[in-house]
């Protein structure tokens, strides 16, 4: 089937370039549509800002596109100044919030605009990059606070998301995926420890988050995802 229309959010990073290059060249979508905070994106988009998502939203209604796939491809563990806590008294309240803000809100805000304009006479797809040190249950380590309470929260999204959402349309798929250690940007720094074997160049992993979200029914929705296909309990 043709005619298959694509959003993706952070579309100029590592990841979101390589899915909508990868979504480019798939026969079923003819329209994908690149949003990101650069001035080639059809509406600059800044997930810290919800004027923004929704001028994207308005925009995307006036070209009556309804999307089959929105994939929010965005995420902050890092920048020029600050990066993980190591330790309790590394915790600082306004990059907690950061994280917060472009980790769990942005995507939520996407949720709220994007939602309603998405196809639904077929089966759609919402997806949100988050991170295996986002599930509580399975972190040994510690550390990291914003990064993972963030992607934990993001999760809990996700999973309010699909509840709330199953009521209007049963078949829409919501999830969270889990891309491994990808060589990007914001992996770059925590690369060190990775064996070369588990460290992903974005193409790779676009093409098995993909495959991943091809092979998932609407039972499947509200989970956590790993590029490999293996469910991450919260």
């Amino acid at each position: 089937m043709t005619g298959k229309s694509a959003v993706i959010f952070g579309a100029t990073g590592g990841i979101g370039a390589a899915i909508a290059d990868a979504l480019e060249t798939d026969s079923r979508f003819d329209t994908v549509i690149r949003f990101s905070r650069s001035s080639d994106s059809p509406v600059p988009v800044d997930l810290t800002s919800e004027v923004s998502i929704e001028k994207a939203a308005t925009w995307l209604k006036g070209a009556r596109i309804s999307p089959s796939l929105i994939f929010v491809a965005t995420g902050l563990l890092h920048d020029a100044e600050k990066g993980p806590e190591k330790s309790l008294r590394q915790l600082d309240p306004e990059w907690l919030m950061q994280n917060y803000q472009v980790n769990a809100i942005g995507p939520a805000l996407v949720a709220k605009h994007f939602l309603p304009l998405m196809e639904r006479t077929e089966i759609s797809r919402f997806a949100a990059l988050s991170a295996r040190v986002g599930s509580i249950s399975d972190n040994r380590l510690g550390g990291w606070y914003g990064y993972r309470a963030s992607k934990a929260a993001l999760n809990m999204m996700i999973r309010n998301l699909s509840i709330e959402w199953s009521r209007k349309n049963d078949r829409t798929i919501i999830v969270a995926l889990h891309p491994g250690t990808v060589d990007t940007p914001l992996s770059a720094p925590f690369q060190s420890n990775v064996p070369a074997a588990k460290l992903f160049d974005s193409d790779y992993a676009a093409r098995h988050l993909l495959d991943v979200l091809d092979r998932l029914e609407p039972a499947d929705s509200g989970k956590i995802f790993a590029w490999d296909g293996a469910e991450i309990q919260p």
